[in-house]
């Protein structure tokens, strides 16, 4: 059963860009569904429970987003009037749609009507309503003034700049090491970047029940300087035991951006927890992929943040194997804003890796987190992908290779091959993928291509996985740099069907501990002056996109974290893709910043086009320079040549590591 309610724009900018190049999320479930919108808009609706038969005015057609948050069965209802003709023969709740002119022969007691800022077209049409009705709108349930950047729209974007974060505290010290499980959100102030003067945070805490545990606001530092919600903290500004749970975060005042980002990392466990995931991507989907089963020794847990004021109900979320028909239902309601953790084994215990596992998420929760525990006590935490519902295969993709080159690619790094194993899996992320047809080339550093091995049109069932290892053996191949990175191209020899969402997986494996981090993501195309669509992507202006600004944040999460192998440390791996010859070298800057956003040194770096740049902080700036970060700086990536695409990480010496790809703003 899927919550009606539009959450997701597809990518038709028609009504104007946006940043991300796409048309954004819907805000009118963010605005219905925000934790201080809830108790308000059940207050009014007890209110005109007792007020005698309601009419319901629905210029906009908002109602089936409105009932299913606030079920409007629950009143007596006087009729349904609508504004537009084009909605003239529909429905709800056994009441035909009327033209508004037909509202004040049905002598209703109160009208309710469905839209915000009504008092821009109310004025006109008020002699149509009875006057002794008691007329009530949406404005009734807004949120306060002072955390409104466009008062004037109420459903502007901006107003709405809302995400979750999964939270974890657990509380667990022994012989003076940190045996607990902590999260920290961390990000930087961007919306002063743009102009915000005074950017704020509401946020809001709720546990695994739904209960709101906590809720504050959060000054921002100035321009561009970073900022963390760590789990730990919370626990003790509120006096709090330990939870799991949802952190709803909304950014006021802003500008630039609609869009939350941040990044995730969860530590503890004297070390043997240590991961790192994006943000939660604030649009609730139908579906989620993406997510791999584990190994024979792996337990995978996944992590449902209901992200409504309505409870899901059971039987509304599961888990099938990709490609598989037979899906097995989650048989517990969550209630409003509460998290559930979900056993993925105990849902599907014939599951193995390769297999990949399809979320049926009804639209009730963002972009969800897994969690993967292995014998050996490591733990680590990544993300599922949106699986889009709105895609058919495209004819013109197969021709895109006589003006775009190698057209979408997706890159996934190969990490240092002493120190890690790289294997990848493609990854089905659209409900009419029945195939994939694509090849993998293996790249290194230099931009040189080492190896080329055609995967065939890949059938929606099957995991092919590519273990770079494996492959360099069997081919005999060599990376002289000692790393490099792999793209998935679509390849057309056996003929085949594509979409341009194609996704792969990358799971990495320390070699010294056996701890391991997965990431996933799409591909895009790169560095290329030819427009397909909207690509090249651009997160700053209309495409093509073919500059960069990458967000990588610092710094150690605990004094605990560091120990004799060397301590905390950040990686960082850059990859040049590019689908049409560009510039032979890119012009990399990366600046580091101090815990004010100012810049304290910086470096210039050439990455080889199609190739990559693997590099670590403690080898790329000084013991001087890292200490004027104050322990809480970042780094910028910064080219005005080329598109870069990156993957952060953090090493905790030889005991532990964390990756997951960048953001930009």
């Amino acid at each position: 059963m899927t919550l009606q309610i539009e959450t997701f724009k597809n990518a038709d900018l028609s009504q104007g860009w946006r940043p991300g190049n796409n048309a954004g999320g819907a805000t009118l479930f963010k605005a219905l569904g925000h934790p201080l919108t809830a108790p308000r808009a059940h207050a009014l609706m007890d209110e005109l429970k007792d007020e005698g038969p309601v009419a319901l005015f629905d210029p906009m057609g908002y109602v089936s987003n409105f009932h299913a948050y606030y079920d409007l069965s629950k009143l007596d209802l006087a009729g349904y009037f609508v504004q537009r003709m084009e909605d003239l023969g529909g429905t709800f709740l056994g009441h035909e749609a009327q033209p508004l002119n037909a509202l004040k022969a049905g002598a209703p007691k109160a009208v309710l009507i469905l839209t915000f800022d009504t008092d821009k077209t109310f004025a006109s049409i008020r002699h149509l309503f009875p006057e002794d009705a008691r007329i009530v709108s949406l404005d009734d349930i807004r949120i306060d003034e002072d955390m409104l950047t466009n008062k004037k729209n109420y459903l502007d974007p901006l107003n709405f700049a809302t995400n979750f974060a999964l939270m974890r505290e657990k509380e667990g010290k022994a012989n003076g090491a940190d045996h607990g499980i902590h999260t920290r959100v961390a990000t930087a102030n961007y919306w002063a970047l743009h102009g915000a003067e005074t950017p704020e945070l509401w946020l809001a805490l709720f546990d695994e029940k739904g209960e709101q545990i906590a809720e504050w606001r959060e000054g921002l530092p100035g321009a561009g300087a970073p900022f963390a919600i760590d789990s730990g903290e919370i626990r003790e500004r509120f006096g709090l035991g330990d939870f799991t749970g949802s952190l709803f975060i909304h950014a006021i005042r802003i500008a630039g951006h609609d869009v939350v980002k941040y990044a995730l990392d969860m530590y503890g466990e004297d070390g043997l927890a240590l991961s790192c995931s994006h943000d939660a991507n604030a649009w609730p989907a139908d579906f989620y992929a993406g997510m791999p089963a584990g190994d024979e020794d792996e337990e995978v847990t996944l992590f449902i943040q209901n992200s409504h004021p309505m409870p899901i109900p059971p039987r509304s979320v599961g888990l099938n194997i990709v490609g598989a028909q037979d899906v097995s239902w989650f048989e517990e309601e969550i209630p409003p804003f509460g998290t559930r953790a979900m056993s993925v084994d105990a849902l599907l215990p014939q599951a193995r890796w390769p297999d990949q596992v399809e979320i049926a998420a009804g639209r009730y929760f963002v972009r969800p987190r897994y969690e993967v525990k292995r014998r050996n006590g490591n733990r680590r935490i990544a993300h599922a992908n949106v699986e889009r519902t709105d895609l058919k295969p495209d004819p013109h993709i197969p021709d895109l290779e006589k003006h775009m080159g190698k057209g979408y690619i997706m890159p996934l790094p190969v990490l240092p091959l002493g120190e890690f194993r790289s294997v990848m899996l493609p990854t089905p992320m659209a409900t009419e993928q029945h195939e994939l047809p694509i090849r993998a080339e293996m790249i290194d550093a230099s931009g040189e291509t080492v190896a080329v091995k055609f995967l065939g049109r890949i059938p929606r069932r099957e995991s092919v996985e590519v273990d770079v290892e494996s492959w360099i053996a069997e081919e005999g191949a060599k990376l002289p740099s000692g790393y490099g990175h792999v793209e998935f191209l679509y390849d057309f020899r056996e003929g085949g069907e594509a979409d341009g969402w194609l996704h792969a997986l990358g799971r990495f494996e320390q070699k010294a501990s056996g701890h391991r981090a997965e990431t996933i993501f799409g591909a895009h195309i790169y560095n290329t002056a030819t427009i397909y669509k909207d690509e090249p992507q651009s997160y700053t202006n209309k495409p093509p996109g073919l500059t960069t600004r990458l967000f990588l944040r610092v710094g150690a999460l605990s004094a605990d974290m560091s120990d004799e192998d060397g301590g905390l440390d950040t990686m960082c791996h850059l990859i040049y893709p590019a689908s049409t010859p560009w510039h032979e070298k890119s012009s990399t800057l990366l600046i580091l910043h101090d815990a004010e956003g100012k810049p304290v040194a910086e470096r210039k770096v050439e990455i080889a086009c199609g190739g990559s740049f693997h590099w670590r902080l403690s080898e790329m700036f000084t013991a001087a320079e890292r200490e004027k970060t104050g322990g809480a700086g970042y780094v910028i990536v910064r080219d005005t040549t080329c598109r870069l695409f990156g993957f952060h990480g953090l090493l905790n010496g030889t005991k532990s590591f964390c990756l997951d790809h960048m953001f930009g703003f």
